[in-house]
């Protein structure tokens, strides 16, 4: 199957990382160009981050038996992992290099969204880097606002948030 017909068909999981997923979901981040590797953490770093924190909840992201991607989302807030969010924080969001354009991050986001939704939340915050291979307009055409909000340790980062009902 070629990797275009995956993103018109496949279904879209998200699956525990395990001893069994854990190298090749790393391998991933290697998949981005070097202009995106400036603005999205290496999953290996992701994934130490989420097993540190008491609200991180994270996947590897499947089309069908495919692996395309990881998701990590942020519930809470813990004095120790340096998020601050009131309520849903998109952490982080990568999908490989040979698998965007097809729809996977758009579809990522929706599932997550959908998860929100049933546990009664509203919003879903994120934030990004500015510049080019930034994922600005991603974000843009999502329907993220700007809360005219800044994070990162030199307010490097622009927070968005999505609201739905």
């Amino acid at each position: 199957m070629s990797e275009k017909a995956i993103g018109r068909s496949a279904e879209l999981t998200f699956r525990r990382i395990t001893a069994l997923n854990v190298c090749e979901v790393c391998e991933l981040s290697g998949t981005l160009s070097e202009q995106q590797q400036g603005f999205v953490a290496d999953n290996g770093m992701s994934i130490a981050e989420g097993f540190c924190s008491d609200n991180a909840w994270f996947r590897a992201v499947y089309a069908d038996e495919t692996l395309v991607g990881f998701v990590m989302v942020h519930i809470g807030s813990d004095w120790d992992d340096g998020i601050e969010c009131p309520g849903a924080y998109l952490w982080r969001l990568m999908i490989a290099g040979q698998f965007q354009g097809l729809g996977f991050g758009r579809r990522v986001v929706g599932k997550v969204v959908e998860e929100l939704r049933a546990q009664g939340m509203n919003e879903l915050f994120t934030s990004y880097g500015e510049g080019p291979g930034g994922p600005e307009a991603f974000y843009r055409r999502l329907g993220f606002e700007p809360t005219g909000g800044r994070l990162g340790e030199d307010d490097e980062e622009t927070e968005v948030v999505l609201t739905f009902s």
